[in-house]
């Protein structure tokens, strides 16, 4: 009986020391981990924000932007959050509060967040080759339209107030024909997005809309259910692509990180997969000046503007 008691004690024993090894074991890895991050972090170990408004891609390619960022998690060996915002006043806002580490924005918000409080170039996709895009004014493929100038009294689709392509241009475009929107068109509309405007003039809602041409392209290659009923009757002048930005003062050690993932994600396969998916060849560092172009319209505008005021 002495002999059994023994026995089931040693049991016992070598029961509880299994038990605190096997406990033990996670506790040193869980510590070791931890340690690795904040020596890796320092005093930078916060997650990184980068915002993707709904008006740089269409809703079916939103998913391709979030696997995007998964990737730069991967490279980057921190938390990436994907933040989605519908209007660019709201992310430029952000940026601006630094509540953002990076965004991809359109060019007209750039030039405006450069100018007001110094929002930064980070770099720039080049698609189909280049690192332009246009604005493309479209009306319904059995529409009797056939320029810009035979939308007039006719109804129309704006994008977002501050987008390039899809407010400024066109705009830009009625002001040297002496016409503003409120002039021209019998009415208008924002939608939001461009692949709602191009929505809305292929089911007939509106006339005419001016599109970012990266976003027609995109849907008529992947998903031409909307822009095989379209048809483009002016293309504008080249700008220089919606660029990835970044807050002033962002820690150059991060901004210099991110930017080389960017820059180098075309140069292995799971980087490559993820940009053909979004349509995008690369990405490269573009100078602040290819956004001059953007900056003459807005500043014609501008002068015009005043010009009207004095007359009053």
């Amino acid at each position: 009986m002495l002999r059994k008691s023994f026995l089931i004690a040693l049991v016992l024993a070598a029961l509880a020391m299994a038990g605190c090894t096997k406990k033990e074991e996670p506790k040193k890895i869980s510590l070791e981990k931890k340690e690795t991050i904040a020596t890796a972090d320092r005093d930078n170990a916060k997650r990184i924000r980068i915002a993707v408004g709904g008006m740089i891609t269409p809703k079916a390619g939103l998913a391709y932007y979030r696997n995007f960022l998964s990737y730069i998690e991967d490279k980057l060996g921190k938390e990436v959050a994907f933040v989605d915002r519908d209007d660019y006043a709201e992310i430029n806002d952000m940026i601006k509060n630094g509540e953002l580490e990076a965004a991809f924005v359109c060019s007209g918000p750039y030039v405006d967040g450069h100018k007001n409080f110094g929002m930064e170039l980070l770099v720039a996709p080049q698609a189909y080759g280049e690192t332009v895009y246009y604005s493309y004014i479209i009306v319904p493929k059995k529409s009797a339209v056939k320029s810009f100038e035979d939308l007039r009294g006719k109804s129309f689709a704006f994008t977002d107030p501050l987008s390039n392509s899809g407010k400024l241009v066109p705009t830009y475009m009625l002001a040297r024909m002496n016409e503003t929107p409120d002039t021209f068109f019998s009415r208008y509309i924002f939608t939001g997005k461009h692949d709602k405007s191009i929505q809305a003039v292929a089911q007939g809602v509106v006339d005419g809309a001016a599109v970012d041409s990266l976003i027609w392209e995109y849907l008529n290659r992947t998903n031409p259910e909307f822009t095989s009923r379209t048809s483009i009757i002016r293309k504008s002048p080249p700008y220089a692509i919606p660029p990835v930005v970044v807050p002033k003062g962002l820690d150059p050690m991060v901004k210099e990180r991110l930017r080389q993932i960017f820059l180098n994600a075309h140069n292995d396969n799971k980087g490559r997969e993820l940009l053909s998916k979004m349509m995008i060849d690369k990405f490269v560092v573009i100078e602040d000046s290819a956004y001059d172009s953007v900056r003459d319209m807005k500043s014609w505008l501008e002068k015009q503007k005043t010009k009207e005021q004095n007359k009053k």
